[in-house]
């Protein structure tokens, strides 16, 4: 049983415009100075009061976790009712009953940073009403507090409205503004559509808005055929067993993007910035400036032709792989820096600092990865390792790859856009600089297969495109020979 009892009577709240009928349907008593607001459990009894003095001191006598009004709307039936108004204060509860009685409204007990808890604990009462209307305070708490609690109501029945006049119920009716409190209540609302859930009728201006196929073109017109281009805001894989050529590939795609002016951040986590640069420089200019001694001189001249006129970032984590830190550095990149498109080399060191199991950390980080390309709209080229294949024939034979030897979990070929592996037999004597192209994945136009293949030269730092052979087609006839 209760120890709360009623203290003072109800009585006019002359400022506030609350009438001393309504004040004692609500079981609003002032005593003195002090204000109690009562609350009622689910059987009629009541079981606490928020108490507030002259100077807006607030305590709580008893339990306040029902909400404050409820005991004037009791459920005599298991039919559902029209329509329930919650608001966030007491005040503004009796506000919107003088503005229009027979509405059905309650409030929530402790304010808008507790409102998804006090919906929770009194759910089953609210879920009896056919359309709940949020009506909470016009700023930022009242806002995120609205959304938080009509995130746990069931879908389709939740509105939330906001006065743009008033900061709440209570200050409108103060104004002599009732009508604007009806407005809110009855049509100045907004259906509530939970975060990532969007109506396809608001997608006109997307959908008809034009948009190029791409927004750069690959170097090698082999994959520029296939993938039809670089785009922003997708991800691409590249992967093929170690020592294949998996940055020299990457550094002729980021100094074709460089030359043609685009901001680029590149991030070579296995090493130095002294090394990346020279290895972009050197595929710029067509030498090999990360071998052998090159005087000073003549790397100036190199570096005032390339790096001194690109918009190149790069990253120095001396020494540090934590995953969190490089996921803020790209994140500053290209909201802070204005990069529109990252390299990441590579993903397996990105996970190395951190503990448990692999296919769990890929994963996670996969998808924040791919979040992260979401959210800030860049295009990231991340190159990935391959698992040891039960082949004859190796990776670094030239065995062919397929999206099922991508390193660790499935993650890596389902969050990726497109998938590019490369394809060399190291060992192959005159042909050991001969490279397959091979598209895995192409989520644009979902063109699979080789693409090209690409002739390193070592002594220019260049791939050299060569026409690729076709791989076989049972159904082509023209094929065929007797």
């Amino acid at each position: 049983m209760s120890n709360v009892e009623f203290k003072g009577s109800a009585a006019r709240l002359a400022s506030r415009k609350i009438s001393e009928k309504t004040a004692e349907l609500f079981k609003t008593y002032k005593d003195g100075q002090v204000l109690r607001h009562y609350y009622y459990d689910l059987d009629g009894k009541v079981v606490g009061a928020k108490v507030r003095t002259k100077g807006k001191d607030f305590r709580c006598e008893g339990e306040v976790k029902t909400l404050y009004g409820m005991q004037n709307f009791r459920h005599k039936t298991t039919k559902h009712t029209k329509k329930l108004v919650i608001t966030e204060g007491e005040m503004d509860a009796m506000s919107v009953w003088e503005s229009q009685p027979k509405w059905d409204v309650v409030s929530i007990p402790n304010g808008a940073s507790c409102a998804k808890k006090a919906i929770q604990n009194n759910y089953e009462w609210i879920a009896y009403y056919d359309k709940v209307v949020l009506f909470f305070d016009n700023d930022e708490a009242g806002r995120n507090g609205a959304k938080e609690a009509a995130s746990v109501l069931p879908p389709g029945k939740v509105f939330i409205g906001f006065l743009d006049d008033y900061k709440d119920a209570s200050e409108a009716l103060a104004a002599g503004d009732a009508e604007a409190v009806r407005a809110i209540c009855n049509y100045e609302h907004q259906q509530y559509t939970p975060d990532g859930i969007v109506d396809a009728k608001d997608l006109l201006e997307i959908v008809t808005t034009p948009s190029p196929p791409s927004d750069h073109d690959y170097p090698f017109q082999g994959l520029q055929t296939k993938l039809h281009g670089i785009r922003y805001g997708e991800l691409t894989a590249i992967t093929a067993g170690s020592g294949i050529g998996k940055s020299s590939f990457c550094r002729t795609i980021a100094t074709d993007l460089l030359n043609k002016g685009e901001r680029v951040g590149y991030l070579a986590l296995e090493e130095s910035n002294r090394r990346t640069a020279l290895g972009l420089m050197s595929s710029a200019v067509g030498k090999s400036l990360h071998i052998g001694e090159h005087s000073k001189r003549d790397l100036t001249e190199h570096f005032d032709k390339t790096i001194a006129n690109w918009n190149l970032h790069l990253f120095d984590g001396f020494g540090s792989y934590d995953p969190d830190h490089i996921y803020n550095r790209i994140e500053y990149m290209a909201s802070g820096l204005e990069t529109r498109v990252v390299f990441l080399d590579h993903l397996s060191i990105l996970l190395s600092g951190l503990d448990g199991d692999e296919r769990r950390m890929l994963d996670i980080t996969m998808t924040r990865l791919r979040s992260l390309v979401e959210r800030t709209g860049i295009a990231m080229f991340l190159v990935s390792h391959l698992r040891r294949t039960t082949n004859d024939k190796s990776h670094e034979e030239g065995g062919r790859v397929t999206l099922g030897q991508l390193r660790g979990s499935a993650a890596i070929a389902q969050l990726s856009d497109s998938c590019i592996a490369l394809e060399r037999d190291q060992q192959s004597g005159s042909k050991s600089a001969l490279t397959t192209v091979r598209v895995l994945k192409n989520r644009y136009s979902g063109e699979t297969g080789i693409a090209c293949t690409l002739d390193y030269d070592l002594s220019t730092c260049k791939f050299n495109e060569t026409e690729s052979t076709p791989d076989f087609d049972p159904t082509d006839t023209t094929s065929w020979t007797a």
